[in-house]
């Protein structure tokens, strides 16, 4: 039987002539290709490293087009790419390619105080970006614990969430409208300026936390709301980690959703309190961070609520800030909760977790149960008010055994967070770090919708290849 030698087009390796393409689109010193270079764009937060064959640094839209069509012309790799701090491989050159580097498209466009709007460009860090709508009485909440380096573009395609979600919602609630540009080079506008839109299918809610896979984010179209008058934070210290998971929901239950609900277990504190010398009870099993806004005149009421439910849930202590800098420092200590783990242990994997708020003391459970059965150590904190842990699992990575052993607890911990009826990702996406396990969260049907979509969008399967599907 004869096979047709023109049936089917094979991609091809990059080599001189695409990178002169490059090269004109971009110009010379924004085409990076010596392997000093390449190393710096091959890995992210996970440690994970892939080299790319070329880097490229477009000014604008029109840029990243010209480039996406040259390489879905060749059948090359395509890899979006922030500030690439995700937690779940997200950014890396799996398959190598092109990595597009979006620094360039830095801009905050328009900041609309009339319609409460603006339009920034991906690379705007969502810090920066909150800061200036704060200094015009505005308010953009999402707040990832990376948001002194994270992109608002980053946080779109993954889904990024934050502390202040359990009142204010995710990234996803603020996106009205994208620009992006298609895996074979066009450039669409999903949403726009209004808040009310029936239109056809909502292309911004199926871009925003796609990683990549389905595009390029060259422009946001973003919500805002006005900045609240005041605020508060509290921190209550319990013996048990339980009785801290209980009172979660027993908050919720007076009728006060915090601005923040956080939980920080005995091993972070431990981390925490030896790495910037907080001050902690010495059975401190597990403590709350707590934070309420809006008016001034119900934040007292709110408060006294809080210390309530705290106290008739064991509480030993429950203190409140005295000002700013003591509130900062707190929030200090929570945002410095990963790297504090880091001075202390070899190494961690970390995973992102979310469940039901009321399963919070029950997964609790679960995750003592798993490091005892593993002999591991497994330190939890994150965002309780919405039922979103971050668990760190303590592992010397040059060590087989205990990388079996953490492998093996994690298959755990996600059977576990599905039988509560959660999810294996809170806010850092699948990427290719959770796409072994995406079959414990999906049924055969959801998943294959899902690459059907992928396939129609991405024929050649040029963007980000190698993410969300193992």
């Amino acid at each position: 039987m004869t096979v047709s030698a023109v049936s089917i087009k094979l991609p091809v390796m990059i080599n001189h002539a695409i990178l002169k393409e490059l090269e004109g689109v971009v110009g010379q010193d924004n085409l990076l290709t010596s392997r000093a270079d390449l190393v710096c764009y091959s890995y992210d937060a996970t440690g994970q490293s892939f080299m790319p064959d070329a880097v490229v640094l477009p000014a604008n839209t029109g840029e990243v087009s010209q480039i996406v069509r040259i390489a879905n012309k060749y059948r090359l790799p395509v890899i979006p790419r922030g500030a690439g701090s995700g937690f779940a491989g997200g950014s890396v050159p799996v398959r190598s390619g092109i990595v597009i580097h979006l620094s360039r498209l830095n801009k905050i466009i328009e900041i609309d105080t009339e319609n409460l709007i603006a339009v920034v460009e991906p690379s705007v860090v969502t810090g920066v970006f909150q800061d200036e709508v704060e200094k015009l009485g505005l308010f953009y909440p999402p707040d990832p614990a990376s948001l002194k380096f994270s992109t608002i573009g980053g946080n779109a395609s993954t889904g990024a969430g934050g502390p202040r979600a359990v009142k204010y919602g995710v990234t996803r609630d603020y996106i009205l409208g994208l620009e992006v540009v298609t895996p074979t080079g066009e450039v669409i506008n999903t949403g726009g300026k209004t808040v009310k839109r029936a239109t056809g299918y909502d292309l911004t809610r199926l871009m925003v936390g796609s990683e990549g896979t389905l595009g390029t984010i060259t422009k946001l179209i973003i919500r805002l709301i006005p900045l609240p008058e005041g605020k508060k934070t509290m921190t209550a210290i319990f013996s048990s980690a339980e009785d801290a998971a209980r009172t979660v929901s027993d908050i919720i239950r007076s009728k006060v959703i915090p601005t923040t609900l956080e939980f920080l277990d005995r091993n972070t504190l431990a981390c925490v309190k030896g790495n910037l010398e907080m001050e902690l009870p010495v059975n401190a099993g597990a403590m709350l961070l707590i934070e309420i806004d809006g008016d001034n005149l119900v934040l007292d009421r709110q408060e006294g609520r809080i210390k309530e439910a705290c106290l008739k849930n064991g509480a030993d202590e429950f203190n409140v800030a005295a000002d700013k800098v003591e509130a900062d420092n707190l929030w200090k200590a929570r945002r410095g909760a990963s790297p504090s783990m880091l001075k202390f242990w070899p190494g961690k994997i970390s995973e992102d977790i979310v469940v039901p708020r009321n399963m919070i003391p029950e997964m609790v459970k679960r995750l003592d149960t798993i490091a005892d059965k593993h002999n591991l150590t497994i330190a939890s904190f994150g965002h309780a008010g919405d039922g979103n842990l971050h668990v760190n699992i303590r592992v010397d990575k040059k060590n087989a055994e205990d990388m079996k052993r953490a492998n093996e607890a994690i298959k755990d911990i996600f059977k576990a967070t599905v039988e509560l009826e959660g999810a294996i990702s809170g806010e850092h996406g699948i990427g290719m770090s959770k796409a072994p396990y995406l079959k414990m969260q999906l049924s055969d049907a959801e998943i294959g919708m899902m690459k059907a979509i992928k396939k129609a969008l991405d024929p050649n399967n040029i963007m980000n290849p190698g993410k969300i599907f193992d």
